[in-house]
């Protein structure tokens, strides 16, 4: 058993197309029509043909339920961020935030509101932590990992 992609049906597959495109960077591996196969394994499959796949009808497809996400990382966070503030029609679940540990992360929603979100490489964390001043030692008790692991993530 291998897991090969993750599939969202969408209501509207080229401005979905568009968005994961011009948003996000990817690219389009595979254009079937009413599925297309973008790269980082995720799959756009037209609303009407999903419906007829699972059997549904249209209200029983909901959108916008907050219970799962797609993640992205990013190496450049500031750089995303600045692109992304340049897309005015976007609604975020929420703007830049820090966690405790220390990796920022936006997220926010695609046209048909599944859940984005893109979060920072956590080795350019670690390097940003080095580069701010910390130590090792001091950067593994911020992060709360290893001081093994912050050396894997500089080798």
């Amino acid at each position: 058993m291998k897991f090969t992609s993750t599939l969202i049906a969408v209501s509207d597959l080229e401005k979905s197309k568009r968005f994961y495109q011009d948003v996000l960077g990817l690219d389009i591996i595979a254009d079937f029509g009413a599925n297309v196969t973008l790269t980082g394994g995720v799959v756009l499959q037209t609303l009407e043909t999903w419906k007829q796949f699972i059997n549904k009808n249209e209200e029983q497809i909901i959108f916008k339920n907050n219970s799962m996400e797609l993640y992205f990382e990013e190496d450049d966070m500031d750089k995303f961020i600045e692109k992304l503030n340049k897309f005015k029609d976007i609604v975020f679940v929420h703007e830049l935030i820090e966690h405790s540990w220390g990796q920022r992360v936006v997220r926010f929603y695609d046209p048909d509101m599944h859940v984005i979100e893109v979060g920072e490489n956590i080795k350019m964390v670690v390097k940003r932590f080095i580069q701010s001043g910390l130590s090792i030692e001091e950067t593994a008790v911020r992060m709360d990992v290893s001081v093994e692991f912050i050396n894997s993530c500089l080798e």
